[in-house]
């Protein structure tokens, strides 16, 4: 395994999860599992296509223990959403395509108590919904100007389904060095 990415998650036994982006069989990533007598087991090992490539973002886990997260590559090129069983076996839940519905996720997902997961690609940022049913909703895509561009790190949901992040570019134009840039924006969604 190599190239650790994001944090790690625990469950009630003591159990870490996380993800790296490079290592397993076709070096293209893996999620694994840390006990706490510290033996490690790759618990999926990712292949590129169409299974995912890649991931940079942490997991999240839902109360059935099943593992969700991101790959920044893989599928059909832009990245994919998955869900991984208590067995190993994955479920590609969503597989970018780079148009409308944005490129490279890297930022971990949040999920809300109907089992909807919201996320971000960095390409064509957008934040976007992912339903149970596997229906990719984009949310809103940001233009790079005022309302901000490349969101790079995860959302964060209130319990009135408010969703938070950053951007890593637009916003308030910047005049620094003959160059005007914008620095990025803190945004905040409403349901």
């Amino acid at each position: 395994m190599g190239f650790p990415e994001d944090w790690l998650i625990r469950d009630a036994a003591g159990n870490l999860y996380g993800m790296t982006e490079a290592g397993g069989n076709s070096n293209l990533g893996t999620v694994f599992k840390v006990d706490p007598q510290n033996n490690e087991t790759v618990l999926y090992s990712f292949g590129g296509q169409p299974d995912g490539a890649n991931p940079f973002a942490g997991l999240i886990r839902d109360t059935q223990g099943n593992l969700y997260g991101t790959t920044f590559q893989g599928g059909t090129g832009c990245g994919i959403v998955f869900k991984l069983d208590a067995n190993g076996t994955e479920t590609v839940l969503n597989s970018f395509t780079g148009e409308a519905d944005g490129c490279n996720p890297a930022a971990r997902l949040v999920r809300d108590a109907a089992g909807n997961l919201y996320g971000t690609t960095v390409v064509g940022g957008g934040v976007f919904e992912l339903d149970e049913s596997g229906t990719l909703t984009v949310l809103h895509q940001f233009t790079g100007g005022t309302d901000g561009g490349t969101p790079l790190g995860p959302l964060l949901r209130d319990a009135a389904g408010d969703l938070y992040g950053t951007t890593s570019e637009g916003g308030r134009l910047l005049c620094t060095g003959g160059h005007r840039a914008g620095c990025g924006v803190v945004f905040k969604l409403t349901p």
